[in-house]
């Protein structure tokens, strides 16, 4: 589930940790959890579960659990729209585990109280420092406070006879203070992965925060490989045509964040022979320190110069559509130069 490189951490004078994800501080929206909108309103809690447009949850709790066969070892993460109490109760039928963002203040204890209401009474268990963006693209920093409890979670008023009531786990991270040029940030996050201390609960923050790699991954396979716009008519083809723009996506995006991780790394790690040969014809370097130009970052620099990146001295690291460009005239050059071999070879 993790990376080993998904994560690095510092420690300031009182202990707490900054992190980013792959050498990359968290936007905004990232660490806020911004999910392109609020949460659909959930309060008709009357509708059959197999009415609503939820199902799909559901449904992909159910497939996933049974494609990888070992429930135990999965984690099932989501955000606000997967704040559902039947997903909860078909994951611990599943035995498997969910880490969800929470919209719902839901019934808790005996049913005269909230949520909300019992973690107004926990104290600040630790303090998480981590590293964001403002408005305008500039770092910043961000303490979190840190609150958990385990609390016994009540379903809603209108399915109380027809599911059970859940002992889970609340975590609570909220920003100390209030920043000048982006939201305040705040957590409130759902499990029934056992938390006995801050590290666990730092932990599993961090696994949320893993969540925005994957809305990337999905934006690559859109958008860059425009998966949704083809013209396939039948299900077995469209499957294996997923299969290879999966493999196509998580490349761009391994490549993107390696760049970031293991800037210093051997090209080989990622590129082939041909394409570092092919590199070094078409994008001439333009000087500067000579003792990168074995590494991986000088290469693909070079990728994301033949997709419009401009690499000038100030510019951040090439992102996931300028490598998805550059690779992809990459490709028709070398799938041209080996046609051009072949056929001079004739």
């Amino acid at each position: 589930m993790r990376h080993p490189d998904a994560f690095e951490s510092r420690r300031d004078d009182r202990g707490a940790s900054a992190r980013t994800v792959g050498n990359q501080v968290l936007d905004p929206q990232e660490v806020q959890g911004d999910d392109g909108a609020e949460a659909k309103d959930q309060s008709d809690t009357r509708v059959p579960i197999e009415q609503k447009e939820s199902i799909r949850w559901l449904e992909n709790l159910r497939q996933s659990t049974d494609l990888l066969a070992a429930p135990g070892r999965c984690v099932h993460i989501g955000d606000r729209e997967s704040d559902i109490y039947e997903l909860f109760c078909l994951a611990q039928e599943a035995g498997t585990h969910f880490l969800v963002r929470t919209c719902v203040d839901r019934l808790a204890g005996d049913g005269n109280h909230t949520i909300a209401d019992e973690m107004d009474e926990v104290t600040i268990k630790g303090l998480h420092r981590i590293k964001v963006k403002d408005d305008k693209g500039d770092p910043d920093d961000a303490v979190l406070e840190i609150r958990y409890r385990k609390i016994r979670v009540l379903p809603p008023i209108g399915k109380q006879t027809k599911y059970p009531a859940l002992t889970l786990t609340v975590i609570h991270a909220q920003e100390r203070g209030r920043p000048k040029r982006r939201k305040k940030i705040e957590w409130k996050l759902l499990t029934d992965l056992p938390v006995q201390s801050r590290k666990d609960a730092i932990n599993k923050i961090e696994w949320y925060a893993l969540r925005w790699k994957i809305e990337v991954f999905h934006k690559i396979l859109k958008s860059g490989c425009k998966a949704e716009d083809s013209k396939l008519r039948t299900a077995e083809r469209l499957v294996n045509l997923i299969a290879v723009f999966c493999i196509v996506s998580w490349r761009v995006f391994w490549m993107t964040m390696l760049n970031r991780s293991s800037p210093n790394a051997v090209p080989q790690m990622a590129l082939t022979d041909p394409e570092i040969r092919l590199l070094d014809h078409l994008v001439k370097h333009r000087g500067g320190d000579c003792s990168r130009r074995s590494t991986l970052s000088h290469y693909v620099v070079k990728i994301a110069r033949l997709g419009g990146y401009l690499a000038r001295a100030n510019d951040p690291p090439p992102g996931n559509t300028v490598i998805w460009r550059g690779l992809s005239r990459l490709t028709d050059i070398e799938l041209g130069a080996a046609i051009e071999a072949t056929t001079m070879g004739n």
